[in-house]
């Protein structure tokens, strides 16, 4: 047995952590290290699992016009609907990642280049927000980030899933009836 002076120069262990947990759009991929324990990191997909919210057509349609987001610079609410489809299929829980270290989070699938903060401090971070934020079920923060990129030059042409399956194609079956 080392004696106590060898136990208190020692440098503490760094664990690495993996942990995939599923997903409704495939496997989330969690990353530690630290000082981290295992059980900790199976928490993750509990604590992931317990936040996630898919949230139905008419359902994602009433709360989104109670934000006012039915006519917002244009965009009639199917326009909104179609978006969030095409996006993350209505998962408030939804992240992508991209091979450049980004992500696309939650319902809308904001990326965190240049909408919100993630553990790299450098980013832009219009939308003043961490992008667990957008992983809500609480949609608040999600809309107001959503009206921050419509108010740009691109408007919902900031995403490449509106653009191919929503921009110029009649959308009214995305509201059709679902009562307000």
């Amino acid at each position: 047995m080392p004696d106590s002076e060898e136990v208190t120069n020692k440098e503490p262990r760094l664990v690495t952590c993996f942990l995939v947990c599923p997903s409704a759009h495939g496997p989330v991929l969690f990353f530690f290290q630290g000082a981290a324990i295992w059980a900790s990191c199976q928490g993750c997909c509990l604590l992931a699992s317990s936040k996630a919210k898919v949230f139905s057509r008419c359902e994602l349609a009433k709360v989104l016009n109670d934000f006012g987001l039915d006519g917002y610079r244009g965009y009639n609410l199917a326009d909104w609907i179609c978006l969030a489809y095409y996006t993350s299929g209505f998962n408030t829980a939804a992240v992508d990642h991209e091979a450049d270290g980004s992500t696309n989070n939650g319902i809308f699938q904001i990326s965190s280049r240049k909408w919100c903060k993630t553990l790299t401090p450098n980013g832009p971070n219009i939308c003043r927000l961490y992008c667990t934020d957008l992983l809500s079920n609480d949609l608040k923060d999600s809309v107001i980030c959503v009206m921050k990129i419509a108010q740009e030059p691109q408007g919902l042409g900031y995403w490449e899933a509106w653009r191919h399956h929503c921009q110029g194609r009649e959308l009214s079956d995305w509201v059709d009836g679902c009562e307000f």
